[in-house]
């Protein structure tokens, strides 16, 4: 799974002009960001929730703008087809063959070893549907790249895109993913019902 150096979206005079106009149309239309991006920390794995619609995506390119910053993101390979996946590339994407033969963890972890700089974007639930059992790959690779988890939630209801401080992985994976969605539970996605529950 090659690295893919920032494309026309991201660099020179297109790519200034349209983080501007992500920025402009975030702002537009009531939605701020809160928090700080992790400074001292070149490379983690950034953890996206709830994650309840596709306008998820385009909230997820304003926040990006607004905090001036550059995350990857994985997504299915069938949504990599022409034009499509061309802009997908160009806006950070990373198609993944889902099968069993295929590596996801050690093959985004080899990635992070590499690079002396990679933010890589998952959303643990998986879905846009309701979905308790969260994959669990955000943490291993976390774990195997030795690099911190930086939770960052949407909340429609009051607008706001939230990043927290980073969490290191010094506890379980059923721990962590506890932990998280305990937080997570504190905000509104899109669709509610659909959203992060907390019933401990």
């Amino acid at each position: 799974m090659p690295y893919a150096k920032n494309g026309v979206f991201t660099t020179g005079f297109i790519g200034f002009g349209l983080r501007k106009l992500y920025k402009f149309i975030f702002k537009q239309l009531g939605w701020k960001v809160a928090g700080r991006l992790p400074v001292n920390h070149k490379k983690y794995v950034l953890v996206v929730a709830p994650h309840t619609s596709n306008w998820d995506f385009f909230v997820g390119l304003g926040a990006r703008a607004t905090f001036n910053f550059w995350p990857q993101y994985a997504a299915k390979s069938d949504l990599f087809f022409w034009p499509l996946g061309w802009i997908l590339k160009r806006l950070g994407g990373y198609p993944v063959v889902r099968s069993k033969n295929t590596n996801f963890v050690q093959s985004f972890a080899d990635i992070f070893k590499k690079e002396k700089e990679f933010i890589l974007t998952i959303t643990p639930e998986g879905t846009r549907s309701y979905n308790p059992d969260w994959k669990t790959g955000f943490y291993y690779i976390a774990k195997e790249a030795n690099v911190p988890i930086v939770p960052v939630a949407f909340d429609y209801k009051t607008k706001t895109v939230t990043m927290r401080e980073p969490m290191n992985t010094d506890m379980s994976v059923e721990e962590t993913i506890d932990e998280l969605k305990k937080w997570y539970s504190h905000f509104q996605g899109k669709n509610p019902q659909n959203g992060v529950h907390y019933d401990n």
